[in-house]
């Protein structure tokens, strides 16, 4: 069990921004809930070689309380019977995955690879039609290659795209220093170009909404600049989606609960030197679990 030392004062103000900003993560649990109350993510990606990025996304998902979580790996069989490190996660194919009708949010990419197999599972991901679904990684390249490939949804205003700056450049076909040169208008113009959710990462991220209403992040620390870190983040934001918080809520408060985990880490000597990705997903749970305390 991890707890954490934070200065009260710090915690109360944490309560207030979040309370007046995004109030729907800070309810406490009622005593009637069950797994089903909290929805269920599916994850997918982790094609041969690359089952760390997805695993590292269900567990924050998990962590953040999500209710149950489904893992499905973008290759014939499964690389492993079960996540020893967290074997309440459940594991299937991405094609098995796909399958399922009970899946309340999608998150798709984290090490999902660029093969034309890949195509085929973003697309089939995509053509659920009703379900929020998050692009990170590579299926964020896959739609800098094939931008037609959001074409066939019909509501793309809860599709979320989670670039860092090289992604995208790739996006907007720019350089990177174009993107950091102006990321409130990159942002925009991504925003516009897909007509879609974006969340620009990096240094105080940005989120855009459709509609180009911008939002600047100003929690974390540069322990965060670290591999996996990302995967970390659609994890969280994919979890609040399933609990059915709302689409605005769960985007800004996915980035910001990611970053104060940072800081709380950093705190606590973890960081932010050495800050691994596997150890973001813990604080956010002990801060979610503040934010719901009544006192």
């Amino acid at each position: 069990m991890n707890t954490f030392r934070t200065d009260r004062e710090l915690l109360r103000q944490w309560r207030r921004l979040a309370r007046s900003q995004f109030p729907a993560i800070c309810q406490p649990r009622p005593a009637q809930s069950h797994k089903g109350t909290f929805g269920t993510l599916g994850i997918i990606g982790g094609a041969e070689g690359m089952a760390g990025s997805v695993s590292l996304s269900a567990v924050a998902a998990l962590h953040c309380g999500c209710g149950k979580v489904w893992l499905g790996f973008h290759q014939p069989t499964l690389p492993l019977p079960l996540l020893t490190q967290q074997p309440e996660i459940m594991l299937a194919t991405a094609e098995h995955l796909l399958q399922r009708s009970d899946i309340s949010a999608w998150v798709i990419g984290c090490g999902l690879g660029t093969h034309e197999s890949a195509v085929s599972v973003l697309k089939s991901c995509l053509q659920q039609h009703n379900i929020v679904t998050l692009l990170d990684a590579d299926a964020l390249n896959l739609l800098a290659q094939q931008p037609d490939i959001l074409a066939g949804r019909k509501n793309k205003h809860n599709i979320i795209l989670t670039p860092h700056p090289g992604e995208a450049s790739r996006l907007l076909q720019c350089s990177i220093s174009e993107i950091q040169g102006n990321r409130n208008q990159a942002v925009c113009r991504l925003a516009a170009k897909y007509n879609a959710w974006v969340v620009l990462k990096g240094h105080q991220s940005l989120i855009a909404s459709p509609n180009g209403q911008v939002w600047q992040n100003n929690s974390g620390n540069p322990g965060l600049a670290t591999a996996g870190s990302g995967d970390v983040l659609a994890g969280i934001i994919g979890s609040l989606l399933a609990q059915q918080i709302p689409l605005e809520q769960a985007v800004y408060a996915g980035v910001w609960l990611h970053g104060i985990a940072a800081d709380i880490l950093a705190a606590n000597e973890i960081g932010p030197i050495g800050l691994c990705a596997g150890e973001i997903a813990p604080a956010v749970r002990w801060l979610r679990n503040r934010l719901s305390e009544t006192n």
